[in-house]
């Protein structure tokens, strides 16, 4: 579990093929690592992963298909930059929301606009998500905790404040950049029960 806190940001360091799918290596020297081994879970940019190999500051992980169809991962190449959060102890501060990092799927940016000293930013989320996302609910974007601010037919929009931007991706974003979107998990299970009682 993580908390949609973003830690740091850091770059991928090699992109390698493997057997169908990928393995990623990404600097992880600005996260606070120490103790990290293999099996633990990592988030990032709000993917659940797991280290699967340690070589000095650089961690690896093994990216599955599934993974793949459903996030951005399968679009990083060396020298990109990406969120990253160490999953939760039960002892850290709940200062986001509660997040699995199972992204449910891809959205695209289609407006960012000013607003005070924060930003306005207007994402398209998959169609089959639209029904999971809702005003002054939650969101993870690229693994960062987001409150909703408004919803409309085919899409949602968030403000950034300007601590958000700098510490995160966000500060490279532009309209069309495609995000991993991962909705309120308490929104996910409430449309499965109800779908349940439906049938």
């Amino acid at each position: 579990m993580f908390t949609g806190i973003v830690a740091a940001t850091s770059r991928v360091v090699r992109v390698e093929p493997r057997g169908g799918d990928l393995r990623l290596g990404i600097d992880a020297s600005a996260l606070d690592a120490t103790g990290v081994a293999p099996g633990d879970s990592i988030a990032v940019s709000g993917c659940c992963l797991t280290v699967v190999g340690r070589a000095g500051t650089t961690l690896a992980f093994d990216v599955s298909n599934e993974t793949l169809a459903r996030t951005t991962l399968g679009g990083l190449r060396a020298g990109a930059v990406v969120n990253l959060e160490a999953a939760m102890r039960l002892s850290d501060r709940l200062g986001g929301h509660l997040v699995s990092g199972h992204v449910d799927g891809v959205g695209i940016v289609t407006a960012i606009e000013p607003d005070g000293r924060s930003q306005r930013w207007t994402l398209a989320p998959p169609p089959a998500l639209a029904r999971f996302i809702a005003a002054k609910g939650s969101v993870c974007v690229e693994g960062v905790s987001l409150t909703v601010n408004a919803v409309a037919a085919k899409t949602f929009a968030v403000n950034l404040i300007p601590h958000t931007v700098e510490h995160t991706t966000f500060r490279d974003g532009r309209v069309g950049t495609r995000v991993n979107i991962e909705v309120d998990m308490l929104a996910r299970y409430v449309a499965q029960l109800l779908g349940h009682q439906e049938h």
